[in-house]
């Protein structure tokens, strides 16, 4: 073979290695047409959503099943908030821990919140569909967390604590849970609103590396990585199954081992972006802090529905020039830090639900979540469950309304 040979086969196995796991790198090369300025677009008025993972909380157990008094009050304020839509997330290292066995979609859990009592078992995702056809709201679904067996080798630029759940699966690998996910849910006769193809792939949480330098100059890598999710996943579900874009965390710009939320949508192929016409993010409000005082897993909380990256957002998006412009769903929302315990908490929940309302581009809004995880402080209820937080009030004033209805008023 000729020095040149030689060195085009060393620089095809570098575009095949930065493109990762041997699937086909995406092309750059073709410019997109000139489709000019976007239309002008309507507010379509805002449906609610709500992110929730005990099955009990949305529907009742089975008759004969034990009641537990706190999940029967808590079903009634969940069916107050009326949400248009669940989305229930696949741990995939929990389904399938081993690649010697298939996943398990009925998995039981105890239906604690990690060790917090009061519980309430269910069969993992196949009552928690269920209980949302239960509820009378429509179910998304978004998968997560790379298995051990399945996880690519670190490369690039990686937070030092990476684990294999944070890293990018073997396309193989995902192939096979998501024809298994997809399978599984039509025989079980559950339409899936939408489907998230992997979650916050622009956050090192998630999905890495996210950069080949720990330099936030560098490009990111991770657009290209969640481009190959992206087409695995509508090639197993079938080009019927509408896709939910993104899920990005809501970086409003870009951090050595994170992409901002926009750079993350302005760096997608083309052939990606354009693949369906909705795309979500998550903005949570408050100001949390950990206890080393660090901002968290949330990205950068927004307050009172600052819409800085939901606009930059959808200008990176519209640069794409696709067929129909995105939609945007804000699927993880909710008031974080004390602020959710507080009137004025309730107030700025208030405010960005009516900020969104009137967006023309966001069409729902999902609360993060009813129960509150203790790790990830959030949610309506505390993790005991009892009396609503004061932040309840302001989504079940949204709850239930017509979508293009008069904005409530203040409930706080």
């Amino acid at each position: 073979m000729g020095r040149w040979a030689v060195g085009l086969a060393v620089a095809l196995s570098l575009l095949a290695l930065l493109a990762g796991c041997g699937e086909q790198a995406p092309d750059h090369s073709t410019p997109p047409p000139d489709r000019g300025a976007p239309p002008e677009l309507m507010p379509s008025g805002l449906a609610v959503g709500l992110n929730e993972a005990n099955a009990r909380l949305l529907a009742p157990p089975p008759p004969g099943a034990p009641q537990q008094p706190a999940f029967t009050a808590w079903r009634e304020h969940v069916a107050a908030l009326a949400p248009a839509y669940v989305r229930l997330t696949v741990v995939w290292d929990q389904v399938q821990p081993s690649e010697l066995a298939p996943p398990d979609f009925a998995t039981p859990d105890s239906g604690c919140l990690r060790d917090v009592r009061p519980c309430s078992p269910y069969g993992g995702l196949r009552d928690r569909l269920a209980a949302v056809r239960a509820l009378g709201a429509e179910p998304v679904i978004t998968i997560y967390s790379t298995p051990q067996w399945a996880a690519v080798d670190p490369n690039g630029c990686e937070p030092p604590d990476t684990g294999p759940v944070a890293r990018m699966p073997e396309p193989q690998a995902y192939r096979a849970l998501v024809r298994a996910l997809v399978d599984f849910t039509r025989a079980e006769g559950a339409p899936i609103a939408a489907w998230g193809p992997w979650n916050e792939p622009n956050h090192p949480a998630f999905l890495n590396p996210q950069r080949a330098q720990c330099e936030d100059a560098s490009p990111p890598l991770s657009p290209d990585r969640y481009a190959q999710l992206v087409r695995i996943f509508r090639e197993e579900a079938g080009r019927d199954a509408r896709l939910l874009l993104g899920e990005v965390a809501g970086y409003d710009a870009a951090r050595e081992t994170a992409a901002g939320a926009a750079e993350f949508a302005a760096a997608l192929p083309r052939e990606t972006a354009c693949a369906s016409d909705l795309f979500a993010l998550h903005s949570y409000l408050g100001s949390p802090r950990d206890r080393e005082g660090r901002a968290p897993l949330v990205g950068d909380p927004a307050r009172a529905g600052d819409l800085d990256i939901v606009d930059d957002v959808a200008a990176a998006l519209d640069a794409h020039r696709c067929e129909r412009p995105h939609r945007l769903w804000i699927t993880e929302t909710g008031m974080t830090g004390e602020e959710r315990r507080m009137v004025q908490g309730c107030r700025e929940m208030h405010t960005a639900l009516g900020a969104w309302d009137i967006h023309p581009r966001v069409d729902v809004a999902f609360q993060y979540t009813v129960r509150e995880d203790p790790l990830f402080r959030s949610g309506l209820a505390p993790a005991r469950l009892g009396e609503p937080y004061p932040v309840y009030a302001a989504w079940a004033a949204w709850g239930g309304r017509e979508p293009r209805g008069p904005s409530p008023p203040d409930p706080c």
